[in-house]
């Protein structure tokens, strides 16, 4: 898969380049010839007066229409192009932990201050996120040198009993753990047997409080007599008249408050859900942030972020293949791959604001706590809470210039934008055995509603101040600007992708061909698109462990993210421009329904809810139904049905495949009886909908 880079010998990490980059970038430029073809087609067919249209009407309506294709071409053939940034130059990163172990003693190891944050017990039950947080506990790292901190956005009563109790059973699990090298170091996933129980949460609730921490050594160490890693529990003040700006409002929160009680250099932040497969992730990172000629640019070191709920096929493309094993690397190549919000190394100096320069010293072996300073743990409590308070923020740079951007629905990705502006690079890092493990949307509204705000999130970032195209300028390469803006037009996409699916598939029922005839030459270019871009996206997938049915639910989210998704994160985002008020913030749901998980299992997509996300769904596959059971008609009813087909081949293709990568929506639809099926509302909403445009489409001729 890679081919060895001369690198320092002595150097922590190594870098590889693809050995299959020579055939991409072949095969890219042939695609990107056909793709020219195409837009030589469109610009010499525009349909004229006289005819196989017909004239009148026809003609007008085609010409339009004709141009309508074109520009959605076009759109599809830049938006490629800027994929192609992040395909073009994949490096993949080894890590040497018998050198950092040779160079450093543990004794001298830095030390690591780790982030969990949860925001809704409803959704993220406790027993999940005290096992995420017992799982980073038990990293294969000095103990004394770890810090955990909870974040809790509910400020639950259970779930801060729950990690009180956590921190009693740590002094067992913990020695465990080490003695026996358990992997994973989560108590449930490696027992698997652990029952989920939550109560409702009390969201007025304000507290810190240090759970475990060294200077009571009475109640900080195990079994075995050795310190356990401090253990800190935060619910951060809130209140309705102060926006407490969510998950970057939270880990700002923590930045303030572990800065008084660790200040370790370096910071791991996840989500609840994100439990510690591997215990030797610190020190991969470390590898990274201490190598001695590259360490000191590196602001984070991101990790996939995987889940163990993955079925073989997976159902709504939850792994984000083509993101998470091809597109990363080929951002990691320019300076770094984006910050996904979790299972991310950050240096703190980076994170709250810090600009590299040439001669930044990386000094991570050095801490920056005063000893001196014998403040006992209810001092230090003290002290943090005005730290966490609601107001602290106001009239300061927080949120803006220092620690997790504000204002954005992806304020990960604004964040590492910001870091990468200001200087800094990134690496990142899929190690052999999966780093952290969490969970996927389980239903279909889940995924799309979580693709909607990241896309609409990518939008805001595209009509910030910190736009890469423009503000990028001069400041990150130009690959980097070009794959920061392939994220950020996620949105933009869906009209192109409305449009291909609607317009071709409506002229077939007047029988107006949009695609040259499989007799032309002007075929091939569009045939070769086509079966070559599917060629590799399949030949990607098997690749990289996937599965053919894997790749083909792959393709039916593509769809569905872009006429749903998308549309509607553009929709929002043009809305807020004028004042309109935002989308409200959902947490993704962690546990589900006994019935859900027997379908989701099963690999039945889920549906469920009444949802506008679904009417379109549904409508854009029922017009299709509709279209391909016309054209087939006129088929069996017409003598020259081949030379008809002929003429029609391309446009009939996909209105066939449309049909055919919505066949769950037609089962949810029609066929299903259970509970995760398509509501009967949604039912006659898209079918009245559906027809209706059919209907006057056809009437428009006449």
């Amino acid at each position: 898969m890679v081919v060895k880079r001369s690198d320092d010998e002595e150097s922590l990490f190594e870098t590889t380049k693809s050995r299959g980059s020579f055939l991409h970038r072949v095969f890219s430029v042939s695609l990107f010839v056909a793709i020219c073809f195409v837009y030589a087609y469109r610009l010499t067919h525009i349909p004229t007066g006289g005819e196989d249209h017909g004239g009148g009407e026809d003609y007008y309506y085609g010409t339009w229409t004709w141009l309508g294709l074109l520009a959605a071409e076009l759109w599809f053939g830049l938006y490629w192009v800027l994929t192609q940034a992040v395909r073009w130059n994949l490096v993949f990163r080894k890590t040497f932990k018998k050198r950092l172990a040779q160079r450093y003693e543990e004794s001298k190891l830095p030390e690591v201050d780790i982030f969990v944050c949860t925001a809704d017990p409803e959704v993220e039950p406790p027993i999940m996120v005290i096992n995420t947080v017992l799982s980073h506990m038990a990293y294969d790292y000095p103990s004394e040198k770890l810090s955990v901190y909870l974040s809790d956005d509910a400020a639950s009563d259970l779930t801060f009993y729950a990690l009180l109790e956590a921190s009693l059973f740590a002094k067992h699990w913990l020695p465990f753990c080490k003695k026996f090298n358990v992997q994973p170091t989560s108590p449930a996933a490696y027992f698997n047997n652990i029952l989920l129980h939550h109560n409702h949460a009390t969201k007025e609730f304000a507290n810190i409080k240090i759970i475990l921490h060294k200077k009571e050594p009475h109640n900080s160490k195990d079994e075995d007599g050795n310190y356990l890693p401090t253990l800190v529990y935060l619910a951060r003040e809130k209140r309705p008249q102060h926006h407490h700006n969510f998950k970057a409002g939270a880990m700002n929160s923590l930045l303030r408050v572990s800065s008084v009680i660790s200040n370790a250099k370096i910071i791991l932040n996840v989500d609840c859900d994100m439990y510690s497969n591997s215990s030797e992730s610190v020190k991969d990172a470390l590898c990274f942030l201490m190598d001695e000629e590259k360490g000191h640019e590196i602001a984070f070191v991101q990790f996939p972020q995987t889940f163990e709920n993955i079925l073989k096929h997976d159902i709504y493309s939850s792994t984000l293949l083509s993101i998470v094993d091809v597109e990363m690397h080929g951002a990691d190549h320019y300076g770094g791959p984006f910050y996904i919000g979790t299972c991310c190394f950050h240096r703190r100096d980076a994170l709250s604001g810090m600009k590299f320069s040439v001669g930044y010293k990386n000094d991570l072996l050095k801490s920056e706590r005063d000893y001196s300073i014998e403040e006992n743990l209810h001092e230090l409590e003290v002290k943090s809470k005005a730290l966490a308070s609601c107001t602290y923020e106001k009239n300061t740079l927080w949120g803006k210039e220092m620690g997790v951007r504000y204002g954005c629905l992806v304020e990960d990705v604004m964040t590492g934008l910001c870091i990468h502006l200001q200087g800094w690079k990134s690496v990142y890092y899929s190690p052999p055995r999966k780093a952290f493990y969490g969970v996927a949307p389980t239903t279909l509204l889940q995924a799309l509603v979580q693709h909607k705000r990241w896309a609409e999130g990518q939008v805001q970032i595209l009509l910030s101040e910190h736009c890469p195209a423009l503000y990028g300028h001069g400041r990150i390469s130009l690959g980097h600007q070009l794959g920061y803006s392939y994220c950020n037009c996620w949105a933009l996409t869906s009209l192109s992708k409305l449009y291909y699916s609607i317009i071709p598939s409506l002229y077939l029922l007047r029988g107006i061909p949009l695609f040259p005839k499989m007799s032309s030459i002007w075929f091939i270019p569009f045939a070769y698109v086509i079966v070559g871009e599917s060629a590799r996206s399949l030949l990607e997938f098997v690749l990289f462990g996937s599965t053919i049915q894997g790749w083909w639910n792959d393709l039916r989210m593509v769809l569905y993210k872009g006429t749903s998704s998308y549309l509607f994160a553009l929709i929002d985002s043009i809305s807020k421009l004028f004042g309109l008020p935002d989308s409200p913030f959902t947490v993704t749901a962690k546990v589900m329904e006994e019935d859900v998980s027997e379908r989701y299992e099963k690999q039945v997509m889920e549906f469920g809810a009444a949802s506008p996300l679904f009417t379109v769904l549904a409508t854009i596959a029922l017009l299709n139904l509709f279209c391909l059971l016309g054209i087939l008609k006129e088929l069996a009813l017409c003598e020259d049905w081949f030379e008809t087909y002929k003429k029609m081949s391309l446009q009939i293709l996909l209105c066939g495949f449309l049909v055919l990568i919505n066949i769950p929506i037609y089962q949810g639809l029609f066929l299903r009886k259970d509970k995760g099926r398509l509501p009967s509302s949604i039912a006659i909403k898209s079918t009245v909908l559906a027809l209706s445009t059919c209907i006057l489409f056809n009437m428009l001729k006449d």
